[in-house]
């Protein structure tokens, strides 16, 4: 019976110490599986705030090549418009002011006589002087030469749509509209 009692001592002496280790190991168990519980909510935060990011940007993108394309539409329509307007513009030029040569009063009075200089038609003036100061706005006068026929310079001088330099009056430039 001692001998039976000192085996049941010795079997539950080696049981609680195996409990004793059984339960540190399950301590360790737990505390690693809260540090990786942790870890995994970490991890999955860190993956939402960048899904969020990447969803802000994609659509910070999006509204940039939206607002990209509606302008470029913009500027494709002011260039479309321009181009009707210079036309009309053209046409009626050409309608109303046409080409000195063709008016017959720019011919010399022999007939057998060549112009010396060709004369601009107004369009051509118009450009010239509109060139000029778009190009070089801080000095937007243009020399007048033999090719600016008088009546167009004095249509343009009167009606204040071109203006005599202050200093030199053989330099005109397009008269600025403030409204």
């Amino acid at each position: 019976m001692q001998k039976v009692k000192d085996d049941l001592d010795s079997v539950l002496s080696a049981v609680q110490s195996k409990n004793k280790s059984l339960e540190e190991d399950l301590k360790r168990e737990q505390q690693w599986y809260e540090e990786q519980k942790q870890l995994i909510d970490t991890l999955s935060r860190t993956q939402e705030e960048a899904k969020k990011q990447v969803e802000q940007v994609s659509n910070k993108s999006s509204l940039n090549t939206r607002a990209f394309n509606e302008q470029q539409k913009k500027i494709l329509q002011l260039k479309i418009y321009k181009k009707k307007l210079l036309t009309a513009l053209g046409k009626f030029l050409e309608e109303h002011f046409p080409s000195p040569e063709k008016g017959g009063s720019a011919e010399k009075k022999n007939s057998q006589e060549e112009p010396v200089v060709q004369l601009k038609p107004l369009q051509d003036i118009l450009e010239i002087l509109v060139d000029k100061s778009v190009s070089t706005p801080h000095e937007p006068y243009v020399p007048i030469d033999d090719s600016f026929w008088p009546p167009y310079l004095e249509l343009l001088l009167r009606h204040g749509i071109a203006q005599r330099h202050p200093e030199n009056p053989d330099r005109i430039r397009l008269e600025a509209f403030h409204e």
